[in-house]
């Protein structure tokens, strides 16, 4: 950013500096008008025309001022010299000229206001005492110098505010990227929660709905257990719908539903059964893991039931879980080939995606394969840690 441009002044702001330019002129010029008249008894034609007149053009050439800024300051400065009436237009030019905080600039602006006020005395020759000759010279410097502080103290404020309001547009584009980070977060988050739900029991009742269609040989109460499972598999479905979809509507001070954990894998494989996978569950895990080691082990397992629903009806699939604490909490999920030929469901992609993300941020390893038989194998490990190690750490 280009620090020297200064904000543009409205009509107001350019009218009160150019009126109080012209009031300080107007000062001096009347001054000097009643020691001519006490001294001379007239003022001259060039008192009365030539300085209103020089004046008015040096008012004018400040409204360029910001535009050229150096050129205009030594234009108003220098033609102060034939009129006492500009003196007010060439302080502010000196005091315009200060903002940009440019010391060689100042310097020269200054020296040319000083050296102007000496040579503007042979003009109107207004006879002063001896004693007072120092006054001649130092009080321009010291109007000088007040212009300048004033000029640098002008300067120094318009940097702030704007550093200020650069900071406050940076915090606010900050502010708008962090929400709009969050919501994608939550978006994925729910996304992921809905495809770990909905998957894995749309995907039994596509199961049973397949072999229902294919299987002409089933008995009345085989039909009927299967159109029960895919009424119980729908309304189930809806029902942890319902449940991820109230998250959004919940009460920010209610917490959340429980998460399904370790505990209800075997709900898990008995729910697979029911819906027509051979399905053989073996754990030796010594210990309970934490909710979230807990809850991205139950995910693995739904997700590979989920899969072989999808792609292996009807095989044999086997479920390991062992583990202890302090060590690794290893899952696999291993499936036969299929034994049911269905019509293949849509497939999201999304499933092992997501399993892969979980499991990472987890600090876990994923690994998804066929398998020589034709089968399919989904294996994970899973870091446990030794809540008594972290505690007495």
């Amino acid at each position: 950013m280009n620090t020297d441009v200064a904000p543009r002044l409205g009509w107001w702001q350019q009218t009160w500096r150019l009126g109080a330019a012209a009031a300080v002129g107007i000062l001096l010029w009347l001054s000097i008008g009643v020691l001519l008249r006490g001294q001379t008894d007239e003022t001259g034609s060039w008192f009365v025309i030539g300085d209103p007149l020089v004046a008015v053009g040096c008012l004018t050439a400040l409204l360029w001022r910001r535009r050229f800024p150096l050129a205009v300051a030594m234009t108003v400065v220098i033609a102060s010299t034939a009129s006492a009436l500009a003196s007010g237009a060439a302080i502010l030019a000196l005091i315009s000229i200060s903002t940009r905080r440019r010391p060689v600039e100042i310097a020269v602006v200054a020296l040319a206001l000083v050296t102007a006020s000496q040579f503007a005395g042979g003009l109107y020759p207004v006879q002063s005492p001896p004693s007072l000759l120092w006054y001649q010279l130092a009080l321009p410097a010291l109007i000088a110098g007040i212009a300048v502080a004033t000029g640098m103290a002008i300067g120094a404020r318009r940097v702030e505010v704007r550093s200020l309001r650069d900071r406050a547009e940076s915090a606010e584009r900050e502010q708008t990227a962090r929400a709009a980070q969050a919501r994608a977060l939550e978006r994925n988050r729910i996304a992921r929660e809905m495809h770990d739900v909905l998957a894995h029991r749309i995907s039994l009742v596509a199961m049973q709905a397949g072999v229902l269609d294919h299987r002409d040989d089933l008995t009345a109460e085989e039909n009927r257990v299967l159109v029960r499972g895919i009424a119980d598999g729908s309304h189930q479905a809806l029902e942890e719908l319902r449940d991820v979809l109230g998250v959004l509507r919940a009460d920010p001070d209610r917490p959340e539903p429980p998460q399904p954990s370790l505990d209800r894998i075997p709900e898990l494989a008995a729910d697979a059964r029911t819906s027509g996978l051979d399905v053989t569950l073996t754990t030796t895990v010594a210990g309970t893991p934490s909710d979230a080691v807990g809850r991205t082990c139950y995910r693995i397992v739904q997700e590979g039931l989920t899969n072989a629903a999808k792609h292996a009806p009807g095989a044999h699939v086997r479920i390991t879980l062992e583990g202890t604490a302090g060590g690794d909490l290893s899952v696999g999920v291993h499936n036969s080939p299929a034994t049911t030929a269905t019509a293949q469901p849509p497939t999201s992609g999304f499933g092992l995606l997501g399993l892969t993300e979980r499991i990472s941020l987890a600090g876990g390893e994923l690994s998804h394969h066929p398998t020589p038989d034709n089968g399919y194998s989904l294996t994970a490990r899973l870091p446990w840690p030794n809540p008594t190690h972290e505690k007495r750490v």
